[in-house]
């Protein structure tokens, strides 16, 4: 694992940004992983200076998002359809062809993760995936209790993952209680992981990630067992880690 500690937010999502264009340059029909949340706006904000500034291209990648909320449409102001859109599809060169997200108005949830699945392997695997991380140590909405080796379906959101998410929605009676989830074993699968976290109301998830013991209570420790796996933090972030890490991926080799 490469841990990577930035001054602030805006540092640590250019080189979170430099790390995908690096491998978007290399395999310019990269298989990339999304997440949405907060903490990746700022990587695809300079995703989408760097196409628009210095031609970045996304004409030939493919993407899968890692989850979406059961029972919200696509063009729900809260769907996750809807945050990539705005925050990112819509501003870069993607083929829609080649976009995939949870459809969480599907009627048959168990066909449509199994779908998910394969359309994966269709692809050859995610190249790069990256992730989040909830103050729980949840990634994607594999909430506490995940079985590491799980793969895509549908999952209850806990109290606390609910009512961090409360504030995105006028009533707390409209928060989601479900989603649909890549599994932990689906994104332990991909090639490389990428974590990006920010801020000091992340420092445990992070610590407990990083160095914390394996296990399903903190489902972000599996990247720890993953060969090649990246997390870029803030200081904040970052503050409880006691192992070694760097300023920067350049130059870095994995062991």
């Amino acid at each position: 694992m490469l841990v990577i500690i930035k001054e602030d937010y805006d540092k640590l999502s250019a080189e979170a940004a430099k790390i995908v264009a690096d491998r978007l340059r290399k395999k310019p029909n990269l298989v990339l992983g999304l997440a949405t949340g907060s903490t990746p706006l700022g990587l695809y904000k300079e995703l989408i200076r760097l196409h628009q500034n210095e031609g970045l291209d996304f004409s030939k990648v493919t993407t899968f998002n890692l989850d979406e909320y059961v029972g919200l449409a696509p063009t729900h102001d809260q769907s996750y359809h809807y945050f990539m859109k705005t925050n990112f599809f819509e501003h870069v060169n993607l083929a829609k062809r080649f976009v995939h997200l949870p459809d969480g108005m599907t009627k048959d949830v168990n066909a449509f993760c199994q779908w998910y699945e394969e359309r994966i392997s269709e692809f050859g695997g995610i190249d790069l995936q990256i992730l989040g991380i909830g103050q729980n140590g949840h990634i994607a909405f594999n909430e506490p209790g995940s079985s590491l080796g799980s793969r895509t379906r549908i999952k209850t959101l806990t109290k606390n993952t609910r009512q961090a998410n409360a504030r995105f929605f006028e009533q707390n009676e409209e928060v989601p209680k479900y989603a649909i989830t890549m599994g932990v074993g689906t994104i332990m699968d991909a090639k490389e992981l990428l974590l990006v976290a920010n801020g000091e109301g992340k420092a445990d998830a992070i610590k407990g990630a990083c160095e914390g013991p394996i296990s399903a209570m903190a489902p972000a420790s599996i990247i720890q067992m993953h060969r090649n796996a990246i997390v870029v933090t803030d200081k904040s972030a970052g503050a409880k880690l006691q192992g070694s890490y760097v300023d920067s991926w350049e130059n870095v080799v994995f062991d």
